[in-house]
């Protein structure tokens, strides 16, 4: 029982320290505010301010609307999502599906395409690429 008595003066004394220390912040921010004169909107500001206002009640507060689903439907339906999201998960999984029926894709893709061009040779490359450089060739200077 005796353990017990310094155990909570400390506890005590450590209270007090605190509540000394966050007395120091107790105070209206907005009550000692001012606004700066120089301020572009220092006019609009003091026209908007009316130290006369009312301050809202609870009373004010407006009712819970009734056109809004309930709650606990938001549960339901996040729940029907994750399910979603698990089946998604599983269905595509590694080793959990094949490609069948790519002939038909291939067919018709190369269909689209057109028909096989024969491959271009390197001679036919060099001949073009000489062909442009000597187009690209500058004309000869101007003679005076």
């Amino acid at each position: 029982m005796n353990a017990l008595k310094p155990r909570l003066a400390a506890q005590l004394l450590a209270s007090v320290g605190a509540c000394a220390l966050l007395a120091g912040c107790i105070g209206n921010p907005f009550q000692d505010a001012k606004v700066d004169p120089r301020s572009p909107i220092a006019a609009e500001v003091a026209k908007s301010v009316r130290h006369d206002a009312a301050y809202p009640t609870f009373a004010s507060i407006p009712p819970v609307p009734k056109d809004v689903r309930p709650r606990k439907e938001y549960g339901v339906d996040a729940g029907k999502i994750d399910q979603s999201a698990a089946a998604l998960d599983r269905a595509t999984a590694d080793n959990t599906w094949t490609l069948t029926g790519t002939e038909s894709f291939v067919a018709a893709a190369q269909a689209a395409v057109g028909p096989d061009l024969t491959p271009v040779q390197q001679a036919d490359t060099e001949a073009f690429a000489a062909a442009l450089r000597q187009r690209a060739t500058p004309p000869p200077p101007t003679k005076r």
